[in-house]
C-alpha cells in the first residue's frame, strides 16, 4: 500500500505500464505502418509516442526543464511491432528510476513546460504521463482492432477474453 502520492503514482503508474506493454504485445506484426487517418500517427508512431511520453516528461523533471531541444537518451523510435514492446519496457524503467529519485517536495516544484507557463511537477506526472499515457493507450486499442489485431483488455476482457454464454435449453412444457 502506498504511504504517500509520490508511491501511489509509482504504483499506479508502474501497473499502467504493464498493460500498456501487453498491448504492444497484441499488436498485429505487419500493421506498423497502419493510418486510419492519413493525418494521424500510424499504429507504430502511435505505440512509440507512450514511450516518449514517460521518457521526455521525466528527463525534463530531472533536468529541471521541459522544452523540445531537452531529448532522453535512448528514446529512438523502432521500426518493428516486435521491437515496441521491449523498448517501451526499457524506457518506462529509467522513466521510472528518474521518478524514484523525486521527494515528496518535489512535487510541489514548478517548471515552465514547452513554453507554456509553469506546471506543478506533481501535476506532470499525473497529467502528462498518466492519463496522457491512458488516453493514447485507448486510441491504440481501437487502432489495434481497425488493424486487425486483438487488443488486450486494459480494465476489463475484451469480448474475445469473456466466456461465450450458454445456450438455453427449453424444457416441452415449461
Amino acid at each position: 500500500m502506498a504511504t504517500n502520492e509520490l508511491q501511489q503514482f509509482i504504483d499506479v503508474w508502474d501497473k499502467e505500464a504493464q498493460k500498456t506493454a501487453d498491448l504492444l504485445r497484441a499488436l498485429p506484426r505487419e500493421q506498423y505502418d497502419f493510418r486510419p487517418d492519413p493525418a494521424g500517427r500510424s499504429l507504430g508512431e502511435l505505440a512509440w509516442h507512450l514511450a516518449e511520453g514517460d521518457a521526455y516528461v521525466t528527463f525534463g523533471i530531472e533536468q529541471g526543464q521541459m522544452a523540445p531541444e531537452t531529448r532522453p537518451p535512448g528514446i529512438e523510435r523502432p521500426r518493428k511491432i516486435e521491437d515496441l514492446a521491449p523498448a517501451f519496457e526499457r524506457v518506462h524503467k529509467d522513466a521510472l528510476g528518474r521518478v524514484r529519485k523525486l521527494k515528496l517536495e518535489d512535487l510541489d516544484r514548478q517548471l515552465a513546460f514547452f513554453g507554456m507557463g509553469p506546471v506543478a511537477v506533481r501535476d506532470l506526472l499525473w497529467n502528462m504521463i498518466l492519463l496522457h499515457t491512458v488516453h493514447h493507450r485507448g486510441q491504440l486499442a481501437l487502432m489495434c482492432r481497425l488493424a486487425g489485431g486483438r487488443p488486450t483488455g486494459l480494465y476489463g476482457p475484451t469480448r474475445e477474453e469473456m466466456p461465450l454464454p450458454k445456450p438455453k435449453s427449453f424444457a416441452v412444457g415449461s
